[in-house]
């Protein structure tokens, strides 16, 4: 056969084409496989994680319990590894099908490789737990999809970022379903540990929470605009239900 006429065969199958290469996984796409934006270190950044849907709710207490392993493995890294560059998680929610992590680091690699660790150690943990529960290992993938990323650029940026993660269960309504209507802040997320509440600035000290309760491990604000930014746009308060318009398709 000819060159050309074996060229003409293959011609067809060669080259990009429209829909090609293999199609997203669940009922909705995860973030598109494209270039990250650039990080510089001064700017937080709201992410959101999003789990299989046979993971199951996320709101048991023997998940949270492993996701909080996960952040303890997190603050642990950032201890002990200066050369990578530093990651700290500062606030979290966790929700039935997603987790929002308010988080810093050095550079974009740092927040690819924090990110990683806290993926990995997370579902580690959480694929333990299932398996307890299950009565036989589970070793399947827990967060199938990309992280979505929206970095934190301005202090009113940063004080919606704030309210949307530490009041996301009322949002999704998780603030009226069992113990947790007790709660002035959601018992899944880093509400506790959150000096801006309104309805507290008048007190001299932080929650006095129940002994049977441990609070997710997360690092004190280094950003301006998580440390103290974002007061220059008021507190938040307890009953602050986030805009379901606010990039809501995305952030879950």
């Amino acid at each position: 056969m000819k060159r050309h006429q074996q060229q003409e065969l293959f011609k067809a199958h060669g080259g990009k084409r429209r829909g090609a290469g293999r199609p997203p996984k669940g009922q909705r796409a995860g973030s598109p496989h494209k270039t990250r934006p650039t990080l510089k270190g001064r700017f937080p950044i709201h992410v959101v994680l999003r789990t299989s849907p046979v993971v199951g709710s996320l709101r048991k207490r023997s998940i949270y319990r492993a996701l909080r392993e996960a952040t303890i493995a997190v603050a642990l890294r950032e201890l002990a590894s200066k050369e990578e560059g530093a990651f700290r998680i500062v606030h979290a929610s966790i929700q039935r099908t997603h987790v929002h992590l308010l988080v810093e680091a050095d550079h974009k690699t740092a927040l690819s490789r924090g990110m990683q660790s806290f993926q990995i150690s997370a579902a580690k943990h959480i694929n333990r737990e299932i398996s307890i529960r299950r009565g036989h290992r589970r070793r399947g993938t827990v967060f199938p999809d990309r992280f979505h990323e929206e970095i934190i650029e301005t202090p009113r940026q940063a004080r919606r970022a704030l309210a949307y993660v530490l009041n996301n269960w009322r949002k999704h309504r998780e603030d009226r379903v069992g113990m947790a209507r007790s709660w002035n802040v959601d018992p899944f997320s880093t509400g506790v540990l959150f000096d801006g509440w309104r309805e507290r600035e008048a007190e001299p000290f932080l929650w006095k929470w129940p002994e049977t309760y441990d609070p997710l491990v997360v690092y004190l604000p280094k950003t301006w605009l998580l440390r103290e930014g974002w007061r220059r746009h008021g507190a938040v308060r307890f009953g602050e239900v986030p805009s379901r318009a606010v990039r809501s398709r995305q952030l879950g």
